[in-house]
């Protein structure tokens, strides 16, 4: 008894004593990154412009932010970019269209390599039709997408009006962490573009109609997000339904975060509908968009996306894994890096497995040294 009384008076002292220390010499708190992941993320991003964004789930801890440009890292990309999402936001239009009851898992629809209506054609990859939304996600098949989304805006009888709709869909995407800055622990963040009726109405002069904004379905047009948003997306979806503001610096006893970064934000999505976008995210990984990283040690979920702009398609992925008790979500942006699969979804398998596997095995290996000498800044 003695013992055990002198070992937590010890105990209770250290704390004591290394609290008053980190108050008398402000000692900063320890940051969540993962050197490892750090410097791995450095190595893939050489030659390159863009960010890699690592997240812990269950914490909102942030495991990995690296980013590279001509002129060197800059957090800016990562934190304060508004990107086009491309086709990794359409897992969050799933999560609206499901709890809406605009569609249902086994909701088809006919694409014969392409969205067409009158003069408007949208191009879509070679794949089995009709398709419905599990196979949609998996083959980022963009009528799927555009077509749901029209639905939604043009069901009068449901929302009595297309701003109506809108601001439904609005209310879904914000409360996922899309639309504005998620509150990081670091300076000068920014967020993306979410359109609401205000900005539509100045926009396009009150004369817009769903067609003239249907491109948001597919994460063109009158929508952006950074890097970070686009990782926390993927949190919310390991999370099924939650996360927690992401931030750098550990939760320690002498210098507590704010109540904020422990507080759970949970979003406005039915629980019950995300066990068909994880199901159509894993399915992308096994035999869709991303199968280069079906990894048989444990189940990575997965979106790749390729934004149009001007010169070469930017590369973006976002996932995580495992597929059940994620550990780790990621998002990666590489400006002109050409499809999702070309580059953003390689690096991002590398660094889940660095994170979850403690390293790379030979084949990975190899890919990394490969991806580190590939060189496409400013092309």
């Amino acid at each position: 008894m003695i013992k055990l009384f002198r070992h937590t008076l010890l105990t209770l002292l250290c704390i004591t004593m290394s609290s008053l220390y980190a108050q008398e010499y402000s000692v900063e708190p320890p940051l969540t990154f993962r050197p490892t992941l750090q410097r791995l993320g450095t190595e893939l991003l050489k030659g390159k412009k863009g960010s890699i964004v690592a997240i812990e789930p269950a914490t909102g801890e942030v495991l990995c932010l690296v980013t590279n440009s001509s002129e060197g890292a800059n957090d800016a990309l990562a934190i304060a970019t508004a990107y086009p999402p491309g086709s990794t936001i359409k897992p969050a239009q799933a999560l609206v269209f499901l709890s809406e009851g605009i569609v249902n898992s086994d909701t088809k629809f006919v694409c014969n390599e392409g969205f067409r209506d009158g003069n408007i054609k949208v191009k879509c990859h070679p794949h089995g039709s009709p398709i419905s939304l599990q196979n949609a996600l998996a083959v980022s098949c963009n009528t799927w997408f555009l077509k749901s989304y029209l639905s939604m805006l043009g069901n009068t009888q449901k929302y009595g009006s297309k701003e109506n709709a809108i601001t439904t869909w609005w209310q879904y995407m914000v409360s996922m962490g899309l639309g504005g800055p998620l509150g990081i622990d670091m300076a000068e963040e920014k967020g993306g573009l979410v359109a609401n009726v205000n900005y539509l109405a100045r926009r396009y002069k009150n004369n817009w109609e769903p067609k003239t904004v249907m491109w948001v379905g597919m994460g063109q047009g009158d929508i952006t997000a950074t890097p970070l948003q686009l990782c926390n997306l993927a949190v919310t979806i390991a999370n099924r339904g939650y996360f927690f503001t992401p931030h750098i610096r550990m939760n320690v006893d002498w210098s507590p975060l704010p109540s904020r970064f422990l507080t759970p934000r949970w979003t406005k999505v039915l629980p019950s509908v995300y066990v068909d976008v994880i199901r159509g995210m894993r399915l992308a990984v096994t035999r869709g968009t991303a199968t280069i990283l079906n990894n048989a040690s444990y189940q990575v979920c997965g979106k790749t996306g390729t934004a149009e702009n001007s010169g070469k398609d930017h590369s973006i992925f976002i996932g995580f894994a495992p597929m059940n008790n994620p550990k780790i979500a990621i998002s990666v942006y590489i400006e002109h890096g050409g499809f999702g699969a070309d580059m953003a979804a390689p690096i991002a398998g590398l660094i889940m497995e660095k994170y979850l596997l403690g390293k790379l095995s030979v084949k990975s290996q190899a890919r990394a040294k490969r991806i580190e000498r590939l060189n496409i800044i400013d092309k």
